[in-house]
């Protein structure tokens, strides 16, 4: 990607986030077509963005913006949708979340419960808290990085976490348990 202050081109942006745009909708949507939908949708916005983007932040944090903006219009979309009787079918995603490395069928069929388990819980979670907890921690972003791509503070970004954590501890202790 270009080094010096001028913006990169838009294939330098693909080339760069393609993967992590989709991993990040991957893990929001659940959903693979949903998420290369997404996808899709959020590149053709930073293509039309491009010009606009007069580098008051970090293109990182730009690119997160216009996707967790995308991604919670999604979501929006797809809750309304499910309101009037459209459900939306997961995929494999949450096999795919499980660990291969098991060789007992048992603790497979274990480990894909659980995993349904806590994916099903984190998408109970409101939207916002959704979005911090997936930046966190799947996507390995700072507090900082977080408000900035929420277009919010500091406070609540730590807010929003805190919060996602104690409900999905609270949902989760089910499995602790037993």
């Amino acid at each position: 990607m270009n080094t010096n202050n001028t913006t990169p081109t838009f294939e330098e942006i693909v080339q760069a986030y393609d993967t992590k745009v989709y991993k990040l909708c991957w893990y929001l949507l659940k959903n693979r077509s949903d998420a290369q939908d997404c996808t899709q949708d959020i590149f053709i916005a930073i293509y039309q963005a491009l010009p606009k983007f007069k580098q008051e932040s970090s293109l990182g944090t730009w690119i997160y913006r216009i996707s967790c903006n995308k991604c919670y219009e999604f979501l929006r979309r797809k809750k309304r949708k499910k309101r009037f009787g459209i459900h939306v079918p997961l995929d494999d995603f949450f096999a795919q979340t499980v660990s291969s490395h098991q060789e007992n069928p048992e603790e497979i069929q274990l480990s894909k419960e659980q995993a349904i388990y806590f994916w099903k819980a984190v998408e109970r979670l409101p939207i916002q808290q959704q979005l911090a907890y997936t930046l966190f921690h799947m996507e390995g972003m700072s507090y900082q990085q977080i408000a900035a791509a929420l277009e919010t503070s500091l406070s609540a970004v730590e807010s929003l976490l805190f919060r996602a954590r104690r409900q999905l501890a609270k949902e989760l202790s089910f499995w602790q348990t037993n």
